[in-house]
This record gives structure tokens, C-alpha cells and sequence, in this order.
């Protein structure tokens, strides 16, 4: 299964993802030994993680 990096390594320190793929370090860490299954639940969960971060936010309501 292909990674969700985008070459944007960065973790932001209030929250503690990725700017760039929204996962944790330890998703980032472990992607590698996860199955399948795991990894298709973070990856579904990505979008609301990036859809969740303040500016995200702040374009809904301009």
C-alpha cells in the first residue's frame, strides 16, 4: 500500500501530526509493520484530521 507522505515533514507541536500527511510519528514509525486493515483506517482518518486543523477551519467560515 502506497504511503500518504508528501515529502512535508513537519510535525506540528500542538497536536502532534505531520503538516504535510496528518498522521503521528508513531503511525509515520510504524507504517511499515502495519497490515493492511491498519493502515486503511489512518488513512481514512486523514481527511478529517486535515479538515479538523485551524485553518482548514477558518476557510469554512470566510
Amino acid at each position: 500500500m502506497k504511503s500518504p507522505c508528501t515529502k512535508i515533514c513537519q510535525i506540528d507541536r500542538t497536536n502532534g501530526l505531520c503538516l504535510g500527511c496528518y498522521r503521528t510519528l508513531d503511525e509515520i514509525a510504524g507504517w511499515g509493520r502495519m497490515s493492511d486493515a491498519e493502515r486503511e483506517t489512518i488513512l481514512h482518518d486523514l481527511d478529517g484530521r486535515r479538515a479538523a486543523r485551524p485553518e482548514a477551519l477558518a476557510e469554512v467560515t470566510d
